[in-house]
């Protein structure tokens, strides 16, 4: 066998790899809303949220930019139409009805690596949208932490893990790259062939499939944070009781990506997590399954 053979069949035996462990996410894209509000119940990002009449806004004490403390609303980031979006949802993971919506505290920008975090992002599950009104935002509300209103669309696409995802686990594509040799660069052109767009500039909102990480896998860290480890160092990790840590790594694949958010932008309006960053909310399969979504972990990553 020729040399180029060779590396087609390493390539072709690494597509197959990558076809055996892609999921399906749902693209969301969006424009600004520049004339009547959308209709209740309607999935978008932004404007005011429709919410239950006896709705009780969340807020949350935390330590802003500035150095300031304070107890503050959380955003209304954006809402999703679960009747909508069950046509893009190919594992029937969410709910089939109902609305979704989504809340982070966005003058903190917790990171989501202390327990102390918790309540920085709220995530609320509405089964019955005509029950939804209208709903204005906190008068104590900062104005750069109301969204703008944003129609949205949303798509399936091929969605694939990074490379740092698969270190340490076996599988077939870690070992295709480690036996032929392979670099990053093949890794991303061989995702690219099985239809994976990359996130180049940290702007990619989502529902499911793999994160868009940026800077390290996170179900490990979801899984320790949420039973009480701060994560914010090397040096956090090792004050994890050792016999702890091979349960925790066990109980990480537990968690799944349920939406992610990139810069948002429109018109005169820019919203940037950190530089070129996204926040991840993370959910057990176990609780989406049950519908239960009090339990959701937020982590903010960036370049």
């Amino acid at each position: 066998m020729s040399v180029k053979d060779e590396k087609r069949e390493a390539w072709d035996t690494l597509l197959s790899a990558f076809r055996e462990i892609k999921k399906e996410e749902i693209r969301i894209s969006y424009e600004e809303v520049v004339d009547e509000p959308l209709p209740i119940g309607r999935s978008k990002i932004g404007g005011k949220p429709d919410l239950p009449l006896d709705f009780e806004w969340p807020y949350y004490e935390g330590m802003a930019y500035d150095e300031v403390k304070k107890n503050r609303p959380l955003s209304f980031l954006a809402q999703i139409n679960l009747k909508e979006a069950s046509t893009y949802d190919s594992e029937k993971l969410l709910p089939k009805s109902g609305v979704l919506s989504f809340f982070y505290e966005l003058m903190t920008q917790e990171w989501g690596f202390d327990p102390a975090n918790q309540g920085c992002a709220k995530v609320y599950y509405f089964p019955d949208k005509t029950k939804l009104v209208s709903t204005n935002l906190p008068d104590d509300m900062e104005e750069e932490c109301r969204i703008p209103e944003f129609k949205v669309r949303m798509e399936t696409m091929v969605s694939l893990p990074e490379y740092w995802d698969l270190e340490g686990k076996e599988n077939q594509i870690q070992f295709c790259v480690e036996k032929d040799g392979w670099d990053w660069v093949d890794y991303d052109e061989c995702r690219a062939e099985i239809g994976y767009e990359e996130d180049e500039w940290g702007d990619r909102t989502k529902l499911l499939g793999y994160p868009d990480a940026i800077q390290s896998s996170m179900e490990e860290e979801c899984e320790s944070v949420t039973r009480g480890y701060r994560l914010g160092d090397s040096e956090d990790y090792e004050r994890i009781p050792e016999a702890e840590r091979a349960d925790i790594l066990e109980k990480s694949e537990d968690w799944i990506l349920l939406f992610q958010m990139g810069t948002i932008e429109g018109g005169e309006y820019e919203m940037m997590f950190g530089d070129c960053g996204h926040i991840y909310f993370w959910i057990r399969k176990q609780d989406l399954h049950e519908r239960n979504f009090e339990n959701v972990w937020l982590i903010l990553q960036c370049s």
